[in-house]
């Protein structure tokens, strides 16, 4: 194989130097990704709020969450307020 020239051998070593950063911020960020899953899982997840634990079920089930909205878009808004004010108030005694 033939040796790069000077100009060529730059290019080369900017190049070696991005992937070692690229690596480091990886390495870093599965880190704290790690971290942060270890301390929400010694925490139990109960002291998320209801909206970061719904947006969380939605990232890991998004057909459930599909199928939930073609549902809603089905029975109306209507049907929805009135199911919601019998469901509610059983979800806020569960909660207690």
């Amino acid at each position: 194989m033939p040796r790069p020239t000077a100009q060529q051998q730059r290019i080369l070593d900017r190049i070696a130097l991005q992937r070692e950063r690229l690596r480091a911020r990886r390495a870093a960020r599965a880190q704290a990704q790690a971290l942060t899953e270890s301390q929400r899982a010694a925490a139990g997840g109960a002291e998320d709020s209801l909206a970061l634990r719904a947006a969380g079920f939605a990232r890991e089930h998004p057909l459930a969450v599909a199928a939930i909205a073609g549902v809603a878009v089905v029975a109306g808004p209507r049907r929805l307020i009135r199911w919601a004010g019998v469901l509610l108030p059983m979800l806020l005694r569960l909660r207690r």
